[in-house]
């Protein structure tokens, strides 16, 4: 299965709290955090909807 290798780039600080919340439910915290996610439907659209605070690449 392909993964996604996700990096908090900039902060939340000035995000809608849904952002915030989608931030959090990918599992990061911190700025330069970065997790490694199944690259799924739902995945991607949780990254969508935060591109900008991201960077993304493709296992």
């Amino acid at each position: 299965m392909a993964m996604l290798k996700v990096t908090l780039i900039k902060s939340t600080i000035g995000a809608t709290p849904h952002q915030k919340k989608v931030v959090e439910a990918l599992g990061l915290r911190k700025i330069r955090q970065t997790v490694e996610l199944p690259d799924s439907p739902q995945t991607r659209g949780a990254v969508t909807e935060v591109s900008h605070l991201l960077q993304v690449e493709e296992l």
